[in-house]
């Protein structure tokens, strides 16, 4: 009896030492499976990353529409254009964006968003119209930057965890849109006269017609401006903004001097137009007549009529019907005089006013 127990107990440790050595291999064999598969994976994250690294921003925004497709996930369904992902502790009100309407740039500031947040938390949406997007971290946040082909107005919105970007063209929100470009700027000052510039006469009066427009309390018209500070964009980008709003209307406010640049006795407003477009309904002469007249009517000015201006680069290449008006001389002592005074300039800005408006109401 004793036998057949100690029999069996020497079967059973063979049994058992033979499945310890068993064991014992295949759990090494799978410690070092899950190794090679860990660090696989750690290979393949590193190489995903590393690529999206090299990424340019719309290419980063295409993976992530992508990879948002195979994961499945419901919550990529949204309506807006674009929707970014809030950091952990931050509100869409904590969001600071800025656009510039004349290069149509568009920023926005993103508090806390480190060097990893644009991979980690992937924005998405709809690449259409933007021509460049980019990243950026500075201290304490990061900067999402695009470049539109056209002039869009940002309608945001934002819940606890997302922040929605919808793109409106002007003319889905304002009946009519104007651009009001004043002249030169920054390192082109224009005219120089007695010390002024010409530059800070054209800046003064588009000034005092944005007051005038936002004092209107007139939601139908969408006003934009080429500049509102001495800076100088560039020809393309002045008339560009006019044309990738779609603007009924483009006006530059400009001062104007004797070719010599003598100081003299002439005098007067004038405004000029493109001639190669005169046969067409709503042309640009007749709105460049419609701006003479009324800040005419406004100051008193001497007429010295329509000018042709089709070898100018705004006129020749607005799409909307366009006026540059020469408000006056500064080569003349007493216009001069009328152009830095403050009173003068407001009946000028009046007279515009009254000019895009009375061109509306007349159809254009």
């Amino acid at each position: 009896m004793e036998e057949s127990i100690l029999k069996k107990t020497a079967v059973f440790v063979m049994v058992l030492s033979a499945a310890a050595c068993i064991g014992t291999f295949y759990l090494n064999r799978l410690k070092t499976v899950s190794k090679e598969l860990l660090a696989s994976y750690k290979e393949n994250q590193l190489k995903t990353k590393e690529e999206r690294l090299d990424m340019t921003g719309l290419e980063l925004l295409e993976y992530n529409n992508e990879q948002a497709k195979k994961e499945q996930e419901d919550k990529a369904e949204f309506y807006s254009r674009l929707r970014l992902e809030l950091p952990l502790g931050v509100s869409g009100n904590d969001l600071e964006m800025t656009q510039n309407y004349v290069t149509q740039t568009v920023n926005i500031k993103i508090p806390y968003a480190n060097e990893v947040y644009f991979y980690e938390y992937p924005m998405l949406g709809n690449s259409d119209n933007i021509e460049s997007l980019t990243y950026e971290n500075k201290k304490g946040y990061g900067i999402v930057e695009f470049v539109t082909d056209r002039v869009f107005e940002m309608s945001v919105s934002y819940d606890k965890k997302y922040y929605y970007i919808d793109f409106l063209k002007p003319k889905d929100i304002y009946e009519k849109v104007v651009v009001i470009d004043a002249g030169h700027g920054g390192n082109a000052p224009g005219a120089a006269k007695q010390g002024v510039f010409e530059k800070d006469i054209d800046l003064d009066i588009v000034l005092k017609v944005k007051e005038i427009f936002d004092a209107s309390g007139n939601d139908s018209v969408g006003v934009y401006y080429t500049r509102l500070t001495d800076e100088n964009p560039s020809f393309e980008n002045r008339v560009g903004l006019a044309n990738k709003s779609e603007a009924d209307l483009l006006i530059s406010v400009h001062n104007n001097s004797t070719p010599s640049g003598r100081m003299s006795s002439i005098n007067g407003t004038e405004a000029l137009y493109d001639e190669t477009k005169e046969g067409e309904a709503f042309c640009s002469k007749g709105f460049a007549q419609i701006c003479l007249e009324e800040v005419l009517a406004m100051t008193g000015s001497a007429n010295k009529g329509l000018v042709t201006g089709n070898e100018m680069y705004i006129i020749r290449n607005s799409e909307a019907p366009v006026a540059l008006l020469e408000v006056g001389f500064m080569t003349n002592y007493e216009e001069l005089n009328l152009l830095c005074s403050e009173e003068y300039q407001i009946r000028v800005a009046q007279g515009i006013y009254n000019a895009v408006m009375r061109a509306f109401a007349e159809g254009y």
